[in-house]
């Protein structure tokens, strides 16, 4: 009986017992295995350290850091967008291609474009303003001196354009010479006199009423004064030609001598980008044309032009004209090229064609 009064046996205790006994036991394995990994990771760090140490090359990492998914999975996690990056080829730079480098049809950088064309491209295209108001006393041709050298701005030219020149004892005057014309490519023999001198004239080569109709019209006088005699803007040429230009710009008149059309609308352009004068689109267009022809022309100086000779013309170089009669038998050279050509130079005092202004130094032979 007292056996009976005795806590009768659970079944379901023991088996609680059990069971908690057997979480037990799995945490400790997962714990174990934990401390297994801990480990390993240390024991792995310190290889890796010490093959740095020891001077082994380095290679790309090809193992990543294993995160907590490769605990649970066991299987490698996938490398992150920097790992993939440093472990991809080497590819060239980003960055602007070499010259040359670039595909067919690509227009060329700014820094390879010739300077003429490079230019053009930053005028200003417009349409003509009207011409009221506009008189050419206005820009003061020859009427200053701006580089104070005691000269007028025409024989400044002269003496800057033509060879073989006789200049009066102040040094500016010049009192004959020869031009190798820049407008037609002939050669020019320059007399000054009444019924001579304008057979070589001195060219605007931007127009003074080009100019006013395109932006001079807004300068102040000491503007239109330095563009009205400016060397830049400034050439001489034959007379006839300079008439039948008038005030055309590159739309309406170019140099009949075609080798000298790039040289003429690149001083064109140089003028106008210079004073900020704009272009017309018939003018812009026609400039780009003739450009086309000469992709590398350069900006000119204020210097003298360049007479070119078309290269396969075969055309034969100009020669001095011959020598002019004075109707009395008398020999009369227009210049020391002419004397030269014929044969004649040097020419002594009282020899034919012998004047002073072909002896620049008045000791009696001129053209030595």
């Amino acid at each position: 009986m007292g056996a009976m009064r005795g806590k009768p046996f659970d079944g379901g205790s023991a088996h609680r017992w059990r069971h908690r006994s057997a979480r037990q036991s799995s945490s400790v394995a997962v714990v174990l295995v934990g401390l297994v990994v801990l480990v390993g990771l240390v024991v792995l760090g310190a290889c890796g350290s010490l093959g740095a140490a020891s001077g082994a090359p380095a290679g790309p990492a090809t193992t990543s850091t294993p995160g907590p998914a490769d605990v649970h999975t066991g299987q490698p996690a996938p490398p992150s967008s920097d790992e993939t990056a440093s472990s991809a080829p080497d590819s060239p730079a980003a960055g602007p291609s070499a010259p040359g480098d670039s595909a067919p049809g690509t227009a060329p950088s700014a820094s390879t474009t010739p300077p003429a064309l490079a230019t053009l491209a930053l005028l200003e295209v417009k349409g003509r303003a009207p011409q009221t108001g506009y008189d050419r006393e206005l820009f003061a041709y020859r009427a200053v001196d701006l580089d104070r050298n005691g000269c007028d701005t025409r024989n400044d030219i002269l003496r800057r354009d033509l060879v073989d020149q006789a200049v009066r004892g102040d040094g500016c005057v010049v009192e004959s010479g020869t031009l190798v014309d820049p407008y037609s490519g002939r050669t020019i023999g320059f007399v000054r006199g009444q019924a001579t001198s304008g057979d070589v004239q001195i060219d605007h080569v931007v127009a003074l009423s080009d100019a006013w109709q395109k932006g001079a019209q807004r300068w102040d006088a000491a503007t239109r004064e330095s563009f009205g005699n400016d060397p830049l803007n400034l050439l001489a040429v034959d007379g006839p030609l300079n008439q039948s230009k008038g005030a055309g710009d590159a739309a309406t008149w170019l140099p009949p001598h075609r080798a000298f059309r790039c040289a003429y609308v690149a001083r064109q352009v140089a003028v106008k980008h210079a004073y900020g004068l704009w272009v017309t689109q018939a003018e812009r267009d026609a400039i780009a044309r003739v450009l086309a022809t000469c992709p590398d022309e350069q900006l000119p100086s204020a210097g003298a032009p360049t007479v070119g000779t078309p290269a396969a013309s075969g055309a034969p170089e100009p020669t001095p004209p011959p020598p002019l009669s004075t109707g009395d038998g008398e020999v009369y050279y227009a210049s020391c090229a002419q004397a030269r050509a014929a044969g004649a130079a040097p020419l002594h005092r009282g020899d034919p064609g012998y004047r002073s202004g072909l002896d620049r130094d008045d000791d009696g032979i001129a053209c030595e």
